[in-house]
């Protein structure tokens, strides 16, 4: 079994780093899936979506679920699935994380929780100003 991975973003924004982690990896090696949330959506109606997702990807060991921008609809609607046990819930995706994620896929979710955010920490760099 392994914990299985949860992006639930604004628009196609998961769906995107999914497709682009797969193919820098050349496959996904956990089980995953994608919830986008659109401006018109009712957040009662993608929770509920949201909880059947996690049906489906916890095996037993969890579900890791990413968001992106903390305080938005996508963030609320992930933020209410941390009530269930073997849920952890993080803000701020982005490839590094994912990628971070999905190179250690027998970690425990709270191990896996602790490399999703030093990847996406890590993953933000200033790489060079220039102030001519």
């Amino acid at each position: 079994m392994s914990v299985g991975i949860l992006l639930v973003t604004h628009n196609a924004i998961g769906e995107q780093l999914l497709g682009t982690a797969k193919a820098t990896l050349g496959f996904c090696p956990v089980q995953t899936s994608c919830l986008a949330v659109g401006q018109d959506e009712d957040p009662d109606a993608m929770e509920q979506s949201a909880r059947r997702l996690l049906q489906d990807l916890d095996s037993g060991d969890g579900v890791l679920v990413l968001t992106d921008a903390y305080g938005s609809t996508p963030s609320n609607v992930a933020c209410r699935l941390a009530t269930r046990e073997r849920i952890c819930v993080i803000a701020g995706v982005n490839l590094p994380m994912l990628l971070r994620v999905f190179n250690y896929p027998r970690l425990s979710l709270q191990e896996l929780a602790e490399k999703a955010l030093t990847g996406g920490q890590d993953g933000v760099v200033l790489v060079q100003t220039n102030q001519g």
